[in-house]
């Protein structure tokens, strides 16, 4: 058996506003001999110049398999031209060893607008799947590419969202398998597209194997044993102290951040030290920076955002909320004694409850507390009060999010810790040992587990959420998007309970 094989390319024009693009899809098998590999493409267009295409993991298949996945898209400019038709071999690095698919040392070829091509021996495949279903997604996309030669007479989805406890059967149709604005050339390579759609509506995951008839015969997809398989993405919440405007090159930290929050399909942030200009207690709307950073997203989130006091002598500063999904209930008060905006311990806590897709609504505190010293205890306490009014039967979750300004381990964490209602989920996920000693079995001297511990941006999660935390990574660091304030971001994905 080969350690890498190409299973599929496709080679499609499209056609708009009189420009062309060409988008090439290269689909490949490879043996996972370890875990450090690089898969490439090595493809010469009609030019006849030579290039590299990097490939990257796509999903697990069968046993010790793996797909990976090469895209690459062109658009006609004045003055050059596409690739056109395209020359191809695989190439596989492992362990100091080089592997090649070079179809017997011919070069594969795929023409310029011609469809799928399946390589040898496959004549029934799995194409253009997505082994992760969105959070608000409904339906479940399936194309399936068939040899002509087979002359099917139906292609039949078998699938489940509960491990097979109930099964479902959904029938495929036959279609052209072109995207609007392309010509209808035929497929060059006796190639039929079968389609078909799966009500996924809430599900958590999903199982699926697909089924040809032919002849009398039933020939199988089942992703060699293994059965295709999707699951919902994770909720992704990012927290984040923006230092108040006291950063250098501040618009381009604004522009990090919204690209960290496109790239890492964040659905929540969290946001504090908040600032937009005093301007005599009126502040400027335009300047506040989470109002640029929402709008240097892709799309604008839904926005929630309060001040609370006078920040270093030129800002108000404050908490922020922005979702991806609408926001129903929002609110906002002092958690603090204090609601003097000339007083920096005075503490506005700015509150939303979000209508998750396929997990319901759940309800996020953005929060920026003072010190030990100066009120933290009181705070907490008002805050949790407050968030636990809030928790009613039908919410799935309640999150304390932000900068608390206790040091993990020390007596402002012990509090919350002691509360046995609210715990540290960077912790449950990247420590879960150190997380039960803690918040779980009360071990004494737990503190001792925490001594190298900095952190003082937390989620506490209430514990009766129907939530769990699934990973948790540091962010906006030297090996990612930079620097972009005194404070690190913590991103954190979580999932309902029971899946």
């Amino acid at each position: 058996m080969s350690e890498i094989q190409l299973l599929y390319v496709t080679n499609e024009a499209t056609r708009d506003n009189g420009r062309t693009r060409q988008d090439l899809v290269f689909f490949i098998l490879v043996d996972n001999l370890a875990y450090t590999k690089r898969v490439e493409v090595v493809w010469a267009g009609q030019d006849g110049v030579w290039r590299t295409l990097p490939a990257w993991f796509h999903s697990a298949s069968g046993r010790h398999k793996e797909f990976w996945q090469a895209k690459a898209t062109f658009t006609a400019a004045p003055g050059a031209k596409l690739p056109g038709d395209v020359q191809f071999a695989l190439r596989y690095e492992v362990c100091g060893k080089e592997f090649w698919d070079n179809c017997r040392g011919r070069n594969y070829c795929s023409h310029f607008d011609s469809g799928i091509r399946l390589a040898e021996n496959h004549s029934l495949l799995n194409v253009a799947f997505d082994p992760q279903l969105d959070l608000a997604q409904k339906l479940a996309p399936i194309s399936v590419a068939v040899d002509q030669a087979l002359r099917a007479e139906s292609v039949t989805v078998h699938w489940t969202t509960d491990d097979w406890r109930i099964a479902h059967a959904t029938s495929c149709h036959l279609t052209s398998g072109r995207p609007p604005g392309r010509a209808e050339n035929p497929n060059r390579y006796g190639v039929e597209v079968w389609k078909g759609f799966l009500n996924v509506d809430q599900c958590q995951r999903l199982q699926y194997s697909i089924c040809c008839e032919a002849g009398g015969q039933a020939l199988w997809d089942n992703n060699r044993g293994r059965n295709y398989r999707a699951r919902r993405r994770p909720l992704n919440v990012l927290i984040l102290n923006l230092h108040c405007y006291q950063e250098e090159n501040q618009c381009h930290k604004f522009s990090q951040i919204a690209r960290a929050i496109d790239e890492r399909t964040v659905d929540i942030v969290c946001l504090q030290e908040v600032a937009e200009p005093w301007n005599g207690g009126q502040g400027d709307w335009t300047s506040n920076s989470a109002n640029l950073i929402n709008q240097r997203l892709r799309s604008p989130y839904h926005l929630s955002t309060a001040w609370s006091h006078l920040g270093f002598d030129r800002y108000r500063e404050g908490v922020a909320i922005l979702s991806r999904y609408p926001m129903g209930r929002r609110d906002s008060r002092y958690v603090s004694r204090s609601e003097d905006p000339y007083d920096i311990h005075a503490r506005k806590v700015v509150m939303a409850q979000i209508a998750v897709p396929s997990i319901g609504p759940i309800n996020v505190f953005s929060c920026h507390l003072s010190w030990w010293s100066n009120g933290f205890k009181e705070q907490f306490e008002n805050l949790r009060a407050w968030a636990d009014s809030k928790h009613a039967a039908y919410t799935k979750g309640t999150l304390l999010c932000g900068d608390f300004n206790v040091k993990a381990g020390t007596q402002g964490y012990e509090l919350v810790a002691d509360s046995s209602d609210y715990e540290d989920q960077f912790l449950a996920a990247t420590s879960p040992r150190v997380f039960e000693k803690i918040f779980r079995d009360r071990r004494p001297q737990w503190p001792r587990h925490l001594a190298d511990d900095h952190r003082i941006d937390y989620i506490f999660m209430k514990r009766t959420s129907a939530l769990r935390v699934t990973s948790a990574q540091v962010l906006f660091t030297d090996h990612d998007y930079g620097r972009v304030s005194d404070h690190s971001g913590h991103l954190m994905a979580f999932e309902p309970t029971g899946v």
